[in-house]
């Protein structure tokens, strides 16, 4: 009877020690949901705001190329119709001048 007392006194000290142990230390919290409604509007939001940005350069981009071709063609333009001017100027003047 003895040994039956002692194994229930032990078993009765292992819960009793086992029940004071703290166990907020043990407790986990639950795992955050990173795919929350809320992240997602975030995600979105930041994507967005980069796809903005990249068509921002892009436009940058392409209206220097534009303006520099439109420069460089009004140049020729310019040049050309001044050349065609002196060269009608001249055929004037060879027409006209007295032989």
């Amino acid at each position: 009877m003895r040994h039956y007392l002692r194994s229930a006194f032990s078993i009765l000290l292992f819960f009793a020690g086992a029940s004071a142990l703290p166990t907020h230390g043990y407790a986990q919290d639950p795992p955050k949901q990173d795919d929350s409604a809320k992240q997602d509007m975030k995600d979105a939001g930041k994507d967005t705001k980069k796809a903005a940005k990249d068509v921002g350069k892009g436009t940058k981009t392409a209206a220097k190329k534009t303006a520099k071709a439109t420069k460089n063609t009004t140049k020729k333009v310019v040049n050309k119709t001044a050349s065609k001017t002196d060269e009608g100027a001249q055929k004037v003047e060879d027409k006209t001048k007295p032989n």
